[in-house]
């Protein structure tokens, strides 16, 4: 609700200083004056009636000759200027990629550009609703925290839903065209006026020279070598040859420049060397088989894979505390919890989310945080605090197929775990050929913190729990 205020005074300096005073009490007052009859005549609106219409009349019957005051709806237009949003600590600038135009209308929280930062993008929403007036950046220009974006008009107003245009009715066939009859062939001449025949027979022409006869072989030979060449149709260069060949470059958004950047640091730093193990899934394919009814009905979501192999890396992680730690400069940092990223493809890039605290987590605890994080990946609603840290991450490429892989480390963590398919595949149990769901996992690790040892016993405490989870129970 907005206020209009009609105050008439015959001083114009106190009516203008009284007027200050009271507007510096509003929320957010707009103020008009005009001489009318040697009459200072002020129009002012303000969003604080219940208070300053108390406080003016008794300023009024000091002061002012005449005050009126009306309550109306907000149909005053206002003009707002949106600024760049605060950033965190660790990002201090992004690029712009606008979702609206200018004259476009916009409703309350609707996004009208999105800044995209290293780690995630942040939607810029407007204020209310209104329209669009002047955009102060470009489209994929980079901005920082606190510089003009763009300037609305607010209106209070939803904006109105286009009507659907209606559909344009077919147009009539034209009529069929109907071709001319042919005119009919003229009448044969009479008899009398054809060309009577030659009275004597023209002479016989003369006899050819008797030709030279032509091997067989020879014959043959020209036979075999037109059937044996591939007849090639002329080509006409003035037809448009069908197909395209054409090249399209695009600028790189942010994010994926700074996944780029961080795993080239990741080479050029780290010693990297990957080992390998294979597990059998037969246990816990049937553990997810018996309990996938109930945890659905309890949790809402299923119960997958990805749970068991986060808490045996932390089980292992835990077992091997160098894989947990990390270098920096010439001291090596030991952790005693365990933060877990775990790997997201999104349309815009990979993103690693952090699951905190895994070590103190049950399944159940891991599947509700890594279903929430992935909803907010997609959405693209990912802040920076859920990407900063972690100190292991998981890449699981078997969602798209991946047989067997070297996964990269991602810094400045020391290791990382690569999950990939499973397949049935023989293997021998006992002397005895069977056929198992088997899968590969791969371990990449620093090798200037990390030795052999440490990284393929860690492997094999990663098998160990998740081919029977009962040995995290037993803290086996």
């Amino acid at each position: 609700m907005a206020s209009l205020l009609f105050i008439s005074s015959k001083h114009t300096s106190r009516g203008i200083c009284l007027l200050s005073q009271f507007a510096k009490r509003s929320l957010q007052p707009s103020a008009r004056l005009h001489l009318k009859g040697g009459q200072l005549l002020l129009c002012s609106r303000c969003f604080n009636a219940s208070n300053g219409s108390r406080k003016l009349a008794a300023i009024s019957r000091r002061s002012f000759e005449g005050v009126k005051y009306f309550r109306t709806s907000s149909i005053f237009y206002e003009e707002q200027v949106v600024n760049v949003p605060p950033f965190a600590e660790s990002v201090s600038e992004g690029d712009i990629r606008w979702e609206k135009n200018v004259g476009d209308e916009v409703a309350t929280d609707e996004v009208v550009c999105e800044i995209e930062t290293d780690k995630t993008s942040v939607p810029v929403p407007s204020p209310g609703n209104g329209v669009i007036l002047e955009r102060y950046v470009d489209d994929g220009a980079s901005v920082k925290a606190g510089q003009k974006l763009f300037k609305i008009n607010i209106t209070g107003t939803a904006p109105s839903k286009a009507a659907a245009p209606k559909a344009e009715a077919p147009a009539a066939p034209p009529p069929p065209k109907v071709e001319a009859a042919a005119p009919p062939p003229p009448p044969p001449p009479p008899p009398s006026q054809q060309a009577a025949a030659p009275a004597t027979p023209p002479p016989p022409p003369a006899a050819a020279p008797a030709a030279k006869p032509i091997p067989v072989a020879a014959i043959r030979h020209a036979q075999a070598i037109e059937a044996a060449t591939v007849k090639v149709p002329p080509v006409d260069y003035s037809k448009e040859i069908s197909g395209t060949r054409s090249e399209q470059r695009v600028k790189m958004n942010r994010m994926r420049l700074r996944i780029a950047q961080r795993l080239k640091d990741a080479q050029n730093t780290n010693a990297m060397l990957t080992t390998f193990n294979e597990l059998d899934m037969s246990a816990i394919m049937d553990f997810r088989k018996t309990h996938l009814e109930a945890f659905t009905k309890k949790y809402g979501i299923k119960l997958g894979f990805m749970s068991a192999f986060v808490k045996a890396a932390a089980y292992a992680l835990q077992d091997q505390p160098v894989v947990n730690a990390v270098i920096d400069e010439n001291e090596i940092v030991y952790r005693d919890y365990v933060d877990i990223s775990v790997a997201v493809a999104t349309p815009k890039g990979l993103v690693v989310p952090v699951i905190r605290n895994v070590e103190s987590m049950n399944y159940a605890d891991i599947e509700l945080t890594i279903n929430a994080l992935g909803e907010k990946a997609r959405k693209g609603a990912l802040a920076i605090e859920d990407m900063d840290g972690g100190t292991f991450t998981i890449s699981n490429g078997g969602v798209f197929g991946s047989l067997f892989g070297t996964p990269i480390i991602n810094p400045p963590q020391s290791a990382i775990l690569g999950m990939h398919g499973t397949f049935e595949r023989p293997v021998a149990i006992k002397g005895q050929v069977v056929v198992k769901p088997m899968m590969y996992i791969a371990l990449t690790y620093d090798h200037r913190l990390i030795d052999g040892r440490e990284a393929v016993l860690f492997l094999r405490k990663i098998k160990a729990a998740v081919e029977d989870p009962r040995i995290i129970l037993a803290g086996l």
